[in-house]
């Protein structure tokens, strides 16, 4: 299944972005265009401006200038529209401990149009897919902090949406629940031809990804795929690149 498109072919297109803070600028004029199929790192250092980005394309907040356009629909004229088609796991985790996976993930679902059997199916074929479908009736809060990350990646991706968004998503996994992560990731990108933009600060998952972007103080430094941005910033890696760049 192909993920829906801008009418330039964009998954996703952010059209001068401008966020202010009183006087701080935490987003400066941000203009970038994703197509589908691709997994794009936003690499920055804390203070970049990435979480600040991800609170804009998630409608919590709005920007002072600019627009976000997802799968045609404009987030400032029409977010209710745009917003059906994005997917988030957030940096913090949004679950309710006291509720089972499958009561967390009914109510999302629900809040997307999707009830009974094709709910049902959808909850079973993904937990199922993710290694969880024996935790359905427990508890969240029963659950390691890696699948509880699992069960929010089932959760955002239940309606199917065309643009994913991770904030940090990996922060306080272990090793090994963070190579799930990516592989599942890897895994829709490729088979559902879905849009991940995925920030982190970590060098190595940006080393992974389609695409980096480099963002330091509101504003893009570098785009293109690692080889090319390590390039383009100057350094022996990408490690160095960044550090040379954001420090």
């Amino acid at each position: 299944m192909n993920s829906e498109k801008t009418a330039n072919g964009a998954a996703i297109e952010l059209q001068g972005l401008v966020k202010r803070y009183g006087e701080r600028v935490a987003l400066g004029g941000l203009s970038l265009s994703l197509p589908p199929g691709q997994w794009v790192a936003l690499l920055g250092p804390n203070g970049a401006g990435k979480s600040t980005l991800f609170q804009v394309l998630t409608g919590l907040f709005a920007a002072d200038e600019g627009d976000v356009t997802v799968a045609g629909q404009s987030l400032r004229h029409s977010p209710v529209a745009a917003l059906r088609h994005i997917g988030v796991v957030f940096q913090q985790m949004s679950l309710d401990l006291d509720m089972s996976v499958r009561a967390n993930l009914r109510f999302h679902a629900a809040l997307h149009g999707l009830r009974g059997p094709m709910a049902e199916e959808r909850i079973a074929k993904d937990c199922e897919a993710g290694g969880l479908g024996k935790d359905l009736q427990r508890l969240v809060r029963e659950l390691s902090g890696g699948n509880r990350r699992k069960v929010e990646l089932v959760r955002a991706l239940l309606h199917r949406p065309a643009v994913l968004l991770m904030d940090e998503p990996t922060v306080g996994l272990d090793p090994k629940s963070r190579r799930e992560l990516l592989a599942a990731i890897r895994s829709d990108v490729t088979h559902r031809h879905s849009t991940v933009l995925w920030a982190t600060h970590l060098v190595e998952e940006a080393e992974a990804a389609d695409r980096v972007l480099v963002l330091h103080k509101g504003k893009l430094l570098a785009d293109g795929t690692p080889a090319e941005v390590t390039a383009a910033l100057g350094g022996p890696t990408l490690e160095d690149a960044f550090l040379k760049a954001t420090t």
